[in-house]
């Protein structure tokens, strides 16, 4: 594996035709989004600027004519976790990333990855790693051709299972 700071991953995705990415977790317990995830449990207004960055790549991105692409593996019913991540995906959605969600009953067939990971085009395989207590997180380039395989697979196998974000919300 190879550490990527995520200024090269972002590069790296501008650079492809297709950026897929699965997220397999229910809850993440990341330290950027505490304050955030916080105001949505307390019923606070957010004004998003801690989501702006990502935003602006987004829209970068696919107006450059990257397909940004995204699969959410959930349970139902849903946790808190998921519940604000649904009401953040329609910033998302806005900027071009075509979101799905995949209830994790639909998808029992699937031999899924332990990780995250993005697949840029047919070829890139990025994993998207977290610290033990999911406090930190980054990107490596991950070379195994059997898992590159596995994940190329999945994609696949889950992309036309997954429910297009604005027919799942409604």
């Amino acid at each position: 594996m190879e550490p990527l700071s995520y200024e090269e991953f972002k590069a790296l995705a501008r650079a492809s035709k297709r950026a897929f990415h699965l997220e397999v977790k229910d809850t993440y317990n990341v330290a950027a989004e505490d304050e955030p995830y916080g105001r949505w449990q307390r019923d606070e207004p957010d004004d998003y600027a801690w989501h702006q960055d990502w935003l602006g790549f987004l829209c970068e991105a696919t107006a450059a004519g990257v397909q940004v692409q995204r699969v959410r593996l959930v349970s139902v019913p849903h946790t808190d976790y998921t519940r604000w991540g649904l009401d953040v995906a329609r910033l998302n959605a806005d900027a071009g990333e075509d979101m799905r969600y995949l209830p994790r009953h639909l998808a029992k067939h699937i031999d899924f990855p332990e990780e995250d990971y993005w697949l840029l085009d047919d070829d890139v395989l990025v994993l998207s790693l977290f610290s033990a207590d999911g406090r930190t997180g980054g990107f490596a380039r991950e070379t195994s051709p059997q898992l590159l395989r596995q994940c190329l697979a999945v994609r696949d196998q889950v992309w036309d299972l997954a429910i297009p974000y604005a027919e799942y919300i409604a």
